[in-house]
């Protein structure tokens, strides 16, 4: 499953890197987040943080390939094992994902729907490098704030179990042309 990912995750990039060569050359664009979310399908963990960076590869005014990097911790919380206090183990990844952006305006800014994929690169003791999936509706402005909503999958990112970890994200951005 490593290899696979790993597979993905270069695969995902070169094809950004592909459109982004054909790009009509328009100037990329930067952005910088943070994120907060609250976990799903999940009793163990109470919250997550995560900051992250995305560079943005304009194919047309409507259209453009983002390639994100960041950093996502999911905060453990305690919980009772048979009269037993238990604390949760905090997770952390470093997610890479590509993906395409549709924003509805032929402006290139207003609302806008994204998906990207990747890899979520485990970095905490009890995490493990997974497949990440992140759908996103979000609403740009021309100043350069972002504000969205996002799910994000991580399937099979806990060793010792086959568990998924997912979360649901508000994510506030700023963003520029390079």
């Amino acid at each position: 499953m490593k290899k696979f990912t790993k597979i993905l995750a270069s695969a995902a990039a070169v094809v950004a890197l592909f459109f982004s060569t054909n790009a009509n050359a328009q100037t990329p664009n930067f952005g910088i987040g943070a994120n907060i979310g609250v976990p799903t399908n999940d009793d163990f963990h109470s919250l997550t943080l995560g900051v992250d960076a995305r560079i943005q590869f304009n194919v047309v005014k409507q259209l453009s390939v983002p390639v994100t990097v960041g950093y996502t911790h999911f905060i453990g919380k305690d919980y009772d094992v048979a009269g037993v206090n238990v604390e949760a183990p905090d997770y952390g990844f470093i997610p890479v994902k590509a993906g395409l952006k549709y924003f509805f305006s032929p402006t290139g800014s207003g609302l806008y729907a994204l998906g990207e994929v990747g890899a979520a690169f485990g970095v905490s003791e009890f995490s493990k490098t997974g497949f990440i999936y992140s759908p996103a509706l979000g609403y740009s402005w021309s100043s350069g704030l972002d504000l969205g909503v996002k799910y994000e999958g991580i399937s099979k990112g806990v060793k010792y179990t086959n568990d998924n970890m997912g979360h649901v994200a508000l994510r506030v951005a700023y963003g520029f042309k390079l």
